[in-house]
């Protein structure tokens, strides 16, 4: 189990870790244009990239927001 702190993390791990060893042919189109996306900043939602890292495992994402009164 890995721990991220962010979906942007746990994405970038993705693209370190199992990214390399998807096969060529599946690369193609959809995981391929992620990782331009990432990659070269054009954009990529959270939602793209949480629908990507579910195809390969759970994932579980929790916000946490603080509010203290002045």
């Amino acid at each position: 189990m890995q721990t991220f702190s962010s979906v942007e993390e746990a994405f970038e791990w993705w693209l370190k870790n199992i990214y390399p060893a998807i096969p060529a042919e599946t690369k193609e189109g959809r995981y391929r244009n992620a990782w331009r996306d990432y990659t070269f900043k054009k954009g990529i939602s959270h939602k793209r990239m949480k629908e990507i890292l579910s195809e390969f495992g759970d994932v579980h994402e929790k916000t946490i927001i603080t509010f203290k009164l002045k």
